[in-house]
């Protein structure tokens, strides 16, 4: 047991697991053995201290620490207690660096069909780079413009796997889909009009791909994109 600054910690021991228990949140210190690495903080619905304590409990463990959804105000009370973090106000994620991952040989190329895509498109980037990958981005290639993809073909040639970022009708992994042999991670964004439903159409859209290859994860999800991608590339 050890006391925080801001209540009891308790580290609980059951069937060789291990947790820290803060009261507000049981950290799960375990989780590197089991995935390959540590858990991610979503900091959306938590207080800007719960995030400070989580970023600390699991930091202190020696480990690189990753946070979505995050606030500069959560940064600035992180980069108190972890003088290395640091912020990509465009992903929304903080992030600290403090054991290099083994490179993975892969390339992941992200790609998104317009600019209004690129904060989800970041997190996914930021999410893989942390994991140890390496990452090129492809921004603005949509389908309404689709000369722009085609003269890039040589970079989805080069990568070993596609994350495409798409609102509106996303229809861009399709088209991505029937180009490359390489796996491609489709994800719906809330962006467009109305009648794309906060991202229920592209969500749809990519569901019902005929292109073979393509695998969706859910409306926004640049995070779950960026560490599958990791996981194919691992």
């Amino acid at each position: 047991m050890e006391k925080g600054r801001r209540g009891t910690r308790i580290m609980v021991k059951h069937h060789d697991h291990s947790y820290e228990d803060l009261g507000f949140s049981k950290v799960d210190h375990e989780r590197t053995s089991r995935k390959g690495y540590p858990e991610v903080i979503f900091c959306k619905g938590k207080t800007h201290l719960q995030v400070a304590e989580i970023f600390r409990a699991l930091a202190k463990k020696g480990h690189n620490v990753l946070a979505t959804r995050a606030n500069l105000k959560m940064f600035q009370l992180v980069r108190k207690i972890a003088k290395k973090a640091q912020f990509d106000e465009r992903a929304g994620a903080i992030y600290l660096i403090q054991e290099k991952m083994h490179p993975k040989s892969g390339k992941i190329l992200i790609a998104t069909g317009g600019t209004s895509d690129i904060p989800v498109a970041e997190e996914a980037a930021i999410t893989a780079e942390v994991m140890g990958n390496k990452v090129e981005r492809l921004y603005d290639v949509g389908v309404a413009g689709i000369h722009r993809l085609l003269s890039n073909s040589h970079k989805l040639k080069e990568a070993s796997i596609v994350i495409v970022v798409a609102g509106m009708e996303g229809a861009l992994a399709s088209v991505v889909g029937g180009l490359t042999d390489k796996p491609v991670i489709a994800v719906p964004t809330s962006v467009g009009y109305g009648a794309s439903f906060q991202g229920i159409a592209p969500l749809l859209t990519m569901l019902n791909s005929c292109a073979p290859g393509v695998v969706v994860v859910n409306i926004d999800n640049g995070f779950g994109a960026g560490y599958f991608a990791s996981v194919i590339n691992k």
